[in-house]
């Protein structure tokens, strides 16, 4: 019989009082020994600070092996990878690595000027610096067709 693995994945908070659940919740799980948690990139990279706080505070303060999500969305290379320097600094150095979602109103994904195509390449970015990173859907992820309208009648 196979070993079952278990991981959590938390949203950043975004106010005090999400804070507060957010830590109560990790404190009631912890005990668990989740094989790692992990922290959402919000949509176009809306919570890279919250996300980073997130991460730096569940590793630090729970002792939990946490992955922190890294998105290609709006950020240069330099940028993407002061992140990851950032989560090494505060002794993380597992990234799941993500193409991201574009910011809410953009139709398609398209990569900033001077960042990273995809995950693929973010992730081959990472590995020289022995960072631990995964791109769970290298490709980009497929999107529904736009739904046709009905017809009245």
């Amino acid at each position: 019989m196979a070993l079952k693995r278990i991981s959590y994945e938390f949203f950043p908070p975004q106010s005090l009082d999400a804070s507060f659940r957010l830590w109560e919740t990790v404190q009631a799980l912890a005990p668990m020994r989740p094989d790692f948690v992990s922290v959402t990139y919000g949509a176009g990279g809306t919570t890279r600070k919250l996300t980073h706080d997130a991460v730096a505070t569940i590793h630090r303060n729970y002792g939990l092996n946490v992955a922190a999500h890294l998105t290609c969305v709006g950020a240069s290379k330099a940028e993407t990878l002061a992140i990851a320097d950032n989560y090494a600094a505060a002794g993380v150095t597992e990234i799941v690595a993500l193409r991201g979602d574009p910011p809410k109103g953009d139709g398609s994904f398209a990569p900033h000027p001077e960042g990273f195509r995809d995950s693929v390449e973010l992730v081959e970015a990472l590995a020289p610096a022995s960072r631990s990173a995964s791109a769970p859907i290298p490709n980009a992820t497929p999107r529904p067709p736009t739904p046709r309208p009905m017809c009245a009648g």
